[in-house]
């Protein structure tokens, strides 16, 4: 059975509640001193931890609605300790033969305690962990006759989760770009890069990539391994009578050594995007601080301070005072040529042009029919588009197939629907997402039912 049946209703009031942070901290703390004592805590041991916790960050615990006046008697510690057991995030078991009340941590628990970890501490070593991991374990498999496809399967594991490290790398370059642009002097501007990218990027993540990484010391000896094993139709054979033999009837050798090889170009690629968003980023910040060093010194830094103080001031006496400074006396402003001449008017053109014919003005009726939008759909047809391709009160743009214009048009007029107050459907936007199918592309949106 899998571990997200297992879990209570009440679980999740969690991420809902008012001590949502509090109950997080308890629950790490918890898990350092259950890792600590060998998985095996007493109530009084949590009560002990969370007592400590509890002086050490002030915590200001808030009233839960579903606490009752008796709740409200307990110290901090023990309804912290009550909350989380009642929920669902520890799990009390009694030792009838000892007298004595044990707390453990269920397993689908663990698995979210370990996620508020990850969020708080960052790896550094996580890729370097992973490249290696995944040569080790092809060698092993290569070269021992004991193991098993399980081996194979999880070098995959290790080759999606560097792909999912790089990955998550690219999509959070858009947060430094916006704290680039934020900063308003060169001061601040050097301390963000060189603290802030350079720091948690470079030396971090992209040094690791890039120089003593270890992904282009062993890409080619894991291609090499690949291709060996591949060409290897007798090792071949071995692999699969022994997979046969413990029953193992999943993916075959041969297309995990083509998911691993297809994981590697895709390591490839997405290195090769980090590379251009590091450029992009290094030029942006270049660009960036030539403007602030500019600024004071270039006739265009020069002109923008001076807009910026006429919007700030009173522009007349602005220009008056620059008036004042003005030297009027040079000799390309004093000329014998006048500054101005009155143009001579087109006779000729003007005589030869027909005359303008006369046009009514429009009255109230006429120019509300013009602005009208006109639009190709009605409500009623795009409402009979979204319930057409609804699946079980859901349409998934991702399931979504679009054939033609219309079938767009009417996409975007169905979002354009569920911005408004009083219509049927809403959007979920909870991707960032986007789709290209059919030559269209589009968000990954889902139009579900409004509960009016």
């Amino acid at each position: 059975m899998q571990l997200r049946f297992e879990i209570p209703e009440s679980f999740w009031s969690l991420f809902r509640s008012v001590n949502r942070e509090t109950y997080i901290e308890a629950l790490m703390a918890i898990n350092e001193e259950y890792q600590y004592s060998n998985y095996f805590l007493t109530r009084e041991v949590c009560i002990q931890v969370l007592r400590d916790l509890y002086m050490k960050k002030q915590i200001e615990l808030k009233r839960e609605e579903d606490e009752t006046e008796f709740d409200m008697l307990e110290t901090p510690s023990a309804r912290i300790l009550n909350w989380l057991i009642r929920k669902g995030w520890l799990k009390k078991i009694e030792d009838y033969n000892t007298l004595m009340t044990n707390i453990v941590i269920p397993d689908y628990a663990a698995i979210f305690v370990d996620a508020f970890e990850r969020l708080s501490t960052e790896d550094l070593e996580e890729t370097e962990i992973y490249i290696q991991n995944v040569y080790a374990t092809l060698f092993s498999f290569k070269n021992d006759p004991r193991v098993n496809l399980n081996m194979l399967r999880t070098a995959l594991i290790n080759t999606r989760r560097l792909n999912k490290a790089l990955q998550d790398m690219l999509h959070n370059m858009d947060k430094f770009f916006a704290r680039l642009l934020e900063q308003q002097f060169y001061g601040d501007l050097l301390k963000e890069h060189l603290d802030g990218y350079v720091e948690e990027i470079v030396r971090k993540k992209y040094h690791i990539l890039k120089t003593s990484d270890n992904f282009y010391i062993y890409k080619t000896d894991i291609k090499e391994c690949l291709r060996q094993m591949r060409d290897d139709e007798e090792w071949i054979e071995k692999i699969r009578e022994r997979a046969r033999a413990t029953g193992d009837t999943g993916e075959d050798v041969l297309e995990l050594l083509d998911m691993i090889e297809r994981g590697f170009d895709d390591i490839e690629h997405r290195i090769s995007n980090m590379d251009k968003e590091h450029s992009k980023y290094v030029r942006a910040t270049v660009t960036r601080l030539n403007y602030l060093l500019s600024g004071e010194s270039d006739t265009k830094g020069l002109v923008i301070q001076l807009l910026n103080r006429m919007s700030e001031d009173d522009y007349e006496e602005v220009i008056q005072k620059t008036g004042e400074k003005m030297n009027l006396s040079l000799v390309e402003i004093l000329s014998e040529k006048s500054l101005y001449k009155r143009r001579r008017s087109r006779k000729d053109f003007v005589s030869k042009m027909a005359q303008e014919e006369e046009v009514d003005d429009l009255d109230r009726e006429d120019v509300l029919r013009l602005n009208r939008i006109k639009l190709r759909f009605s409500k009623k047809q795009i409402e009979e588009f979204i319930e057409e391709h609804m699946e079980k009160d859901m349409l998934d743009t991702e399931k979504l197939s679009l054939t033609s214009e219309d079938d767009f048009e009417k996409l975007i007029l169905a979002y354009d629907l569920s911005t408004r107050k009083n219509s049927k459907y809403k959007a979920l936007e909870e991707d960032a997402e986007t789709i290209e199918k059919n030559g269209y592309r589009y968000p990954a949106l889902k139009f579900v039912r409004r509960h009016l």
